[in-house]
Parts: structure tokens; C-alpha cells; sequence
């Protein structure tokens, strides 16, 4: 609430300066606000297929059983992981 007051009283003297009604003036500066914000996101990336996400979640299933205890890959365990979760995910 404080904000809005805080931005009525910048845009007052803007307002008697131009000669436009507060709330033109107040319009204006919020569609541009709204704008910047809008054109600031980042565009969207691809969709991801069915596929993918049924590996994604085959390969967390499978990884811990090619680690070690501490959280190393064992040897070759990458390979064989990324193997275990297509043959998972095809089915």
C-alpha cells in the first residue's frame, strides 16, 4: 500500500506538467512497467517429448545401482546407466 502511495505522489507533478489527467498518466506508466516485465522473460524452449521425460525418470531410477557408496560413478557406470534407462524407457 505504501508503494502505490509513494507512486501517486511521483506522478503528480508529472501529471500537472504534461497536462494529463493523474490516471492517464498513471495508466501509461503501468502498461509500460507491465510491458518491460512481459518482454524481459525469456521465450520457451521446446517441449519436451514423452520420451525424454520417461528416460529422465528411468535414468534417477537406475543411476544409484551403477554409483558407489559415496556417490561416485563406478567404472563404466555411466555408460551402463544410460543404457539400463533407454532399454527402461522404451518399454
Amino acid at each position: 500500500m505504501r508503494m502505490r502511495a509513494l507512486a501517486d505522489k511521483l506522478l503528480l507533478p508529472v501529471a500537472t506538467l504534461t497536462g494529463l489527467p493523474p490516471e492517464v498518466v498513471q495508466g501509461f506508466v503501468e502498461g509500460t512497467s507491465t510491458g518491460a516485465v512481459a518482454a524481459g522473460k525469456a521465450p520457451k524452449g521446446k517441449k519436451r517429448s514423452a520420451y525424454a521425460r520417461k528416460y529422465k525418470a528411468a535414468f534417477k531410477r537406475v543411476a544409484k545401482n551403477y554409483k558407489k557408496r559415496n556417490g561416485e560413478w563406478k567404472k563404466d557406470g555411466f555408460k551402463r546407466a544410460v543404457k539400463a534407462a533407454h532399454k527402461e524407457a522404451k518399454k
